[in-house]
């Protein structure tokens, strides 16, 4: 186990993982939880299926993509990545409109090649870029996100990491990366 923060954005949405394997110093990872204890999510997404590895979703040439987890027995749902918003690249270098922001439709449904859409999903985060956002926050400890607007330093380190992995694991037992974003 590390101590390594997680996303602030799935704050009380995780839950340790016992002896995780290959755990890098840098690396946060953890199992999603929803607030009623479900652990088994379906998966909505905005994007597409990768044309050579075909469990893995990606943005589309319009966007990036969009992912949520469902719970199937109350329908709620928890942000799991926004490329418009998370990582490093959405919050220090890239730029999106307003119609690429608010029009990626998150309508599908994911489905792996077992023909399963009920997963346990594992959290993979990288977070190496924390040393030069300390120098970038002001006075105030707030920093400047590309968009203009200014979030907590704390939040800014939590939220902008580098690498984002999403783990699903079906009935039968079976893991695959359905998200692998490289963020800078």
């Amino acid at each position: 186990m590390n101590d390594i923060p997680g996303p602030a954005f799935l704050d009380g949405l995780t839950e340790q993982i016992d002896n995780p394997r290959n755990l890098l110093p840098h690396e946060w990872r953890r199992r999603l939880r929803s607030l009623s204890g479900q652990t088994k999510f379906k998966i909505k997404f905005y994007g597409k299926l990768h044309e050579s590895y075909k469990e893995l979703i990606v943005g589309t040439d319009f966007a990036p993509s969009l992912v949520f987890a469902v719970d199937p027995s109350t329908g709620e749902e928890i942000l799991l990545f926004d490329g418009c918003k998370h990582g490093y690249n959405a919050m220090f270098c890239d730029t999106f409109s307003e119609d690429q922001i608010q029009n990626r439709p998150v309508e599908t449904f994911y489905v792996d090649k077992d023909g399963r859409d009920v997963f346990e999903i594992v959290i993979s985060t990288y977070n190496g870029n924390n040393d030069e956002l300390s120098d970038e926050a002001g006075e105030d400890g707030l920093i400047e996100l590309i968009n203009g607007s200014k979030i907590e330093l704390e939040k800014a380190m939590r939220d902008c990491f580098d690498t984002f992995q999403l783990f699903a694991t079906n009935e039968n037992g079976r893991t695959i990366a359905i998200v692998e974003e490289e963020l800078a």
